[in-house]
């Protein structure tokens, strides 16, 4: 069998670093200025990234991989997180920011009791492939998304999108048909008790009760919504492409259907909003469909930040491939 693995990390960075210069603009300004297709990297990123340099999306996928290769499991990923975010990248979310700040275990769900519960950001879901990537496999890969994906998004709907979203990437690489994946990841999500993960792992704890009860309030429905917005994903409906987690993954699993890269990839990044992310997601499904990435996006790719273990001036090409394998082989250690 193909591992799609490789090529996936290489698929989300390239499909990233596409949508960096059209996020935050609306569809007729990106046409206006870029024409009517973007099929190479082009400049005018809000946050300076230059063309073919991949955003925070990307650099939290490969922060996510240098925790992992630590050999720390869950406390090596944090660790790693915590790193990038003291090195200042150009680009991080707020409730990403606040949640990383302390470096405690909890902080993603203290931000999100501090919030109200009512922050629901695409800021897990956009790394949470890192997980599949990095060989976790199975009800693991399950208990593992809805963990890391915590450690900055506690929100029923952030954890549940994680843990369909690694279960549907693993479906599609072990050969499953589009919507038969889906499904598969649906029947992943509905079989993990989340907040009794988050429980054991010591994310919720007693100064964390309001949010242990919150989470048990809204579970039910967060489930719901989730399988929703998949399925209207599913038959090509897309809401927005806004930076809220439902909407972001509706639109990818409606992007992704297309039969090349290119026509999964380029509706992301013409569809503006928060286009960079929205890319990720769907280059992410579309390398683990073993979808061609073309050939002429991977000289060019970096990623835009430096910060303990990765330089902003590597090539991912050069990079990628150690960064992986010392991942995986450090999950694999500990298994």
């Amino acid at each position: 069998m193909t591992d799609h693995r490789l090529p996936t990390l290489f698929s989300l960075a390239a499909a990233d670093a596409l949508g960096a210069a059209t996020e935050f603009k609306t569809p007729q300004v990106i046409r206006a200025r870029y024409g009517e297709s973007v099929t190479t990297y082009q400049p005018g990123s809000v946050f300076g990234f230059a063309p073919g340099e991949a955003t925070d999306d990307t650099q939290m996928v490969a922060a996510t991989l240098l925790g992992y290769a630590r050999g720390e499991g869950l406390a090596g990923v944090l660790a790693a997180l915590h790193g990038w975010l003291l090195a200042g990248p150009p680009d991080v979310g707020g409730l990403t920011r606040e949640a990383l700040r302390s470096g405690q275990p909890d902080g993603g769900v203290r931000a999100w009791q501090a919030g109200g519960f009512q922050s629901a950001g695409n800021g897990g879901l956009m790394r949470i492939a890192a997980v599949w990537l990095a060989g976790l496999e199975g009800a693991a890969l399950a208990r593992e998304s809805a963990l890391v994906t915590a450690l900055t998004h506690a929100d029923p709907r952030c954890v549940h999108a994680s843990v369909f979203f690694t279960a549907f990437l693993a479906a599609l690489a072990g050969g499953a048909a589009y919507r038969d994946a889906a499904e598969s990841g649906l029947r992943v999500m509905d079989g993990l008790d989340a907040r009794a993960a988050l429980l054991d792992a010591g994310l919720l704890g007693l100064d964390t009760r309001p949010a242990f009860d919150a989470f048990g309030k809204a579970d039910r429905s967060a489930r719901a919504e989730v399988r929703a917005r998949v399925r209207r994903g599913l038959e090509g409906h897309i809401t927005s492409q806004s930076g809220y987690v439902l909407d972001t993954l509706e639109a990818a699993v409606a992007h992704a259907r297309a039969d090349t890269w290119q026509d999964a990839v380029e509706p992301a990044v013409m569809g503006g909003d928060d286009a960079d992310t929205v890319a990720c997601v769907v280059g992410a499904v579309a390398g683990a469909r073993g979808l061609t990435l073309p050939e002429h996006l991977l000289p060019d790719l970096r990623l835009g930040h430096s910060w303990p273990g990765w330089g902003r001036a590597w090539a991912a090409t050069a990079h990628f491939p150690a960064l992986l394998a010392n991942a995986q082989a450090a999950v694999a250690a500990r298994a």
